[in-house]
């Protein structure tokens, strides 16, 4: 079983230097989603507030809202932009 070649292509994704600290906490969530009988629903929210205390965030109510801009935006275009 093999996965489409678009789903093996690494794709390069630019992000401003002031989203950087969100974006790599959305990276460390990539396996706290919480999910039902239709599939993910969004983060796990107290995974969230263990990984900002575990890295020592000094912005978590910036990072968590940057978090679920990300997190809406993923589940908008998971559902085919019906989030």
């Amino acid at each position: 079983m093999e996965l489409p070649e678009q789903e093996t292509t690494p794709q390069v994704v630019k992000v401003w230097p002031e989203n950087w600290e969100a974006f790599e906490m959305f990276l460390r969530l990539e396996t706290q989603w919480r999910t039902g009988p239709r599939g993910l629903l969004g983060l796990d929210y107290r995974v969230v507030e263990w990984l900002f205390s575990l890295y020592q965030t000094t912005r978590p109510r910036e990072l968590l809202e940057d978090l679920q801009v990300m997190e809406l935006a993923f589940l908008g275009e998971l559902h085919g932009g019906a989030a």
